[in-house]
């Protein structure tokens, strides 16, 4: 059976040590006498899984928001070529809430 790592990590230290005594790996050898992040660790190697979670986009086009944010940019580029202080600091907070959308968007 296939796992997550967010699966794994749910199950007690019993029920991971059962999982790994089915495993013939060398990295869950000795797999009774590890505590759970040892365990979980070595379990995510022998299984091939990738300990981070990757993060998502919901609700958004990312990458218009992105063409957004280089837009405004390539605006304060000009700006602060012709010193203009008003519109660095528009172009500043619309390039920072561009981003905090993109961020409130990721799950």
């Amino acid at each position: 059976m296939s796992y997550t790592h967010a699966e794994l990590k749910e199950k007690t230290v019993a029920q991971l040590r059962e999982i790994a005594a089915g495993i013939e790996h060398e990295a869950v050898q000795g797999h009774s006498q590890m505590n759970k992040e040892h365990l979980l660790v070595a379990l995510c190697k022998a299984l091939n899984i990738e300990m981070r979670e990757k993060h998502q986009v919901v609700g958004i086009d990312k990458s218009k928001v992105k063409g957004r944010i280089q837009a405004m940019k390539d605006r304060l580029a000009k700006a602060i070529e012709a010193k203009d202080r008003k519109q660095i600091k528009f172009c500043h907070r619309q390039i920072h809430r561009q981003k905090r959308n993109i961020h409130k968007a990721t799950v």
